[in-house]
């Protein structure tokens, strides 16, 4: 019963050590990627959504809106007054689409870095 016991030790042992990191460490990456480029899409509909609501004249003192507006804020970084036409919605048109289309670039570039360093492939 002994020998059983030194056998299923030695069967794990064996197990343990053809674990193969690097496939883990790409799945990571991988993840970490797809993470990267969701937050990427998120922070773009958010700028895309804004720029809906000001084109459509939405109530900006709706809860919605105004959360939409304050987020958006945010993400507009300085891209806020790149472009400076008379219209008002032409203005956030360009500016937050603008903000939008970086958001995505952006995210797009760093899950492809990432899942290169991570060995997950492109």
């Amino acid at each position: 019963m002994g020998e059983h016991a030194e056998e299923k030790e030695t069967a794990d042992q064996a197990t343990r050590r053809k674990v193969d990191w690097r496939a883990g460490g790409g799945r990571a990456a991988g993840i970490l990627a797809s993470v990267v480029r969701w937050v990427g899409l998120v922070f773009a509909a958010i700028l895309v959504l804004h720029v809906v609501f000001v084109i459509g004249e939405a109530n900006p003192d709706n809860g919605i809106v105004s959360f939409v507006r304050g987020w958006a804020d945010g993400l507009l970084l300085g891209f806020k007054d790149l472009f400076m036409p008379e219209d008002a919605k032409l203005r956030v048109l360009i500016n937050y689409g603008i903000a939008a289309i970086f958001w995505m670039v952006v995210s797009g570039i760093l899950a492809k870095i990432i899942r290169r360093v991570g060995g997950s492939g492109g």
